[in-house]
């Protein structure tokens, strides 16, 4: 059976619907930066995860062909991710969609290397016809983090958030949302497949002692 990231790292993927905290690892990423609204059609976002899928299953499937990955075991292709933030505003305007600057990500597997994942780039350039110049290998060191699971629409992610500042406020942290340390979105439902009020996401905000 493949291996799946949701099910063996539920503390990171399937969170209660009440806060906690939790330390993340450093993780490998493959990732591509933008800006503007998420919701336009045919924009930037939504390219941007074209590209993403493009590699995840180049990399995925690559047993199956000549390029052998070190230590490869099957797996499945983890969730769609997001780092979000907008300039000169702290938190999160979700009316104002167009100032959005976004890092949209999937998780790689540890044994996947730099070396695998500029192959990936070049095998999918050729096979796909299409450019994948944007796409990055991203090494992000979360860390200590305040995070719950959210029902609904994104648009309400508001409520969860206050519900999260509260709690990490009531066990000695604040918030740490800075250049470095992102709002972050896991999605684990996909909102073309799942009624709006049904959606899952983990929300995840960096945290730090208070003094």
């Amino acid at each position: 059976m493949a291996f799946d990231y949701k099910k063996e790292y539920k503390e990171f993927y399937m969170p209660p619907k009440k806060p906690t905290i939790v330390e993340i690892p450093s993780m490998n990423f493959i990732a591509v930066r933008g800006k503007g609204d998420p919701n336009e059609e045919d924009g930037e976002y939504k390219k941007s995860i074209g590209l993403l899928y493009g590699i995840a299953y180049t990399l995925k499937m690559s047993y199956k062909g000549d390029y052998k990955i070190k230590d490869y075991f099957q797996y499945v292709v983890p969730p769609l991710e997001g780092f979000w933030w907008q300039e000169g505003i702290k938190g999160v305007d979700y009316s104002n969609k167009d100032s959005f600057n976004w890092i949209s990500i999937i998780r790689l597997p540890d044994f996947i290397t730099k070396e695998d994942f500029h192959w990936a780039i070049e095998e999918a350039t050729k096979k796909k016809k299409t450019d994948y110049s944007k796409v990055e290998f991203l090494t992000y060191d979360e860390g200590l983090c305040v995070q719950c699971m959210h029902m609904g629409p994104y648009d309400d992610e508001p409520e969860t958030v206050e519900a999260m500042h509260k709690f990490a406020l009531e066990n000695g942290y604040k918030i740490d949302i800075n250049e470095e340390r992102y709002h972050h979105e896991i999605y684990i439902s996909d909102p073309r497949k799942c009624d709006i009020s049904r959606l899952k996401t983990v929300v995840r905000h960096p945290i730090k002692k208070i003094d």
